[in-house]
């Protein structure tokens, strides 16, 4: 029995980096408060297959991306802002929600917009180090913020570090046995990464000398698995040792089996491996907006639980020798995992919810 009828309202998407966050967040509000969760988003985002799929309604508007696209795009968009605005205002006016939640992406400011021209309690929630322009653009206006990481709050009103909601499966991982053969997981992302995709193949054979025992389970997403599987037939590495897939299921069981992962530095990537503390190498994206993922990079290296290479200066000896260097040393890679766990956020989902709820003065269900 609810004793609150919170209705709240998730604006954005885009990526799986907004998504998920966004999709966990939902469950504790709908689990833990009985909320009603409605989302707005875009037809080219992902969340058009992940909310359905959750069980939750979406509503769609037309909006663009501003940031590093070409000055025709830009224009586009800043014509559309006004038709989304005025299409989140016919959505607060029908679903009546108590709260408003941005969490980045093309259908955060929007949403998050009108939302603050009605006055309707709003909450931003930002998974980067840096923030997306959505965030920025209303941060200092917001009734409060839920960050990932303390430098981010600075952007914001009234912000709390909560961390990124992460599956409980990642917390729930046992340790690797005692003299298991080692592993590396590459991990580009659900659309795989290009560097990874072309130089591990290049230095696998060496790798695998070098490490006697060594397996490679490589992510190459969908349009590239073909080429990076040839890639890996052509270099002579044996295949005994390696594998290649478009994508990987069950994430949380390939981050068990692995001793070290070699990934971007996405938010979300980085929340999963500080749950499941793992050590990483990680390669940042240079072209993520405002380069937030050279900055969620940074805050994992400071902590000691990664190493970092800059993908400008990157070559293939460069990788060789600091994946040789940390797979060798099974002891470091222990303290680094230590060390990632101790970063990770295991109630962020739950501070998040509690934060909604009181803004909408709500208790949670006994």
């Amino acid at each position: 029995m609810r004793l609150t009828a919170l209705r709240v309202l998730i604006a954005g998407g885009g990526t799986g980096g907004h998504v998920i966050p966004a999709l966990a967040i939902a469950d504790e509000l709908r689990g833990r408060y009985g909320a009603e969760v409605r989302f707005i988003g875009t037809a080219r985002g992902f969340e058009t297959r992940l909310v359905p799929a959750a069980s939750y309604d979406l509503d769609l508007i037309h909006v663009g991306q501003l940031k590093g696209v070409s000055l025709a795009t830009g224009f586009r968009t800043l014509l559309d802002l006004p038709l989304g605005v005025w299409r989140c205002f016919e959505i607060l006016n029908t679903f009546r929600p108590n709260v408003v939640v941005g969490v980045g992406g093309y259908a955060s400011g929007p949403g998050m917009v009108a939302a603050l021209l009605k006055r309707i309690p709003t909450l931003a929630f930002e998974s980067n180090a840096a923030p997306g322009l959505a965030n920025r653009l209303v941060g200092k206006r917001v009734s409060a913020a839920a960050v990932s990481f303390a430098p981010a709050g600075e952007h914001f009103r009234n912000a709390k570090v909560t961390g990124i909601p992460v599956r409980k499966e990642f917390f729930a991982l046992q340790r690797r046995p005692a003299g298991a053969p080692p592993q590396l997981l590459v991990f580009g992302g659900s659309q795989g990464a290009r560097i990874f995709n072309t130089m591990m193949p290049s230095i696998a054979p060496a790798l695998l000398k070098a490490l006697p025992g060594l397996t490679i389970l490589h992510q190459a997403g969908a349009r590239h698995a073909e080429t990076t599987l040839a890639a890996y037939q052509a270099s002579g590495a044996d295949p005994k040792h390696w594998e290649v897939h478009r994508f990987l299921d069950d994430m949380p069981r390939r981050f068990e089996s692995a001793d070290l992962v070699l990934a971007r530095s996405g938010a979300s990537t980085v929340a999963e491996l500080c749950a499941a503390g793992k050590p990483a190498l990680l390669v940042p994206f240079p072209e993520a907006t405002d380069d937030h993922q050279r900055k969620n990079a940074e805050i994992m290296a400071d902590g000691g639980a990664a190493r970092i290479l800059i993908q400008a200066a990157i070559n293939e000896d460069m990788l060789l020798a600091t994946l040789k260097e940390l797979l060798a040393d099974a002891s470091e890679l222990e303290v680094m995992g230590i060390r990632a766990k101790a970063l990770a956020k295991p109630d962020a989902a739950a501070d998040i919810a509690a934060m909604v709820a009181g803004l909408a003065g709500t208790n949670a269900r006994g």
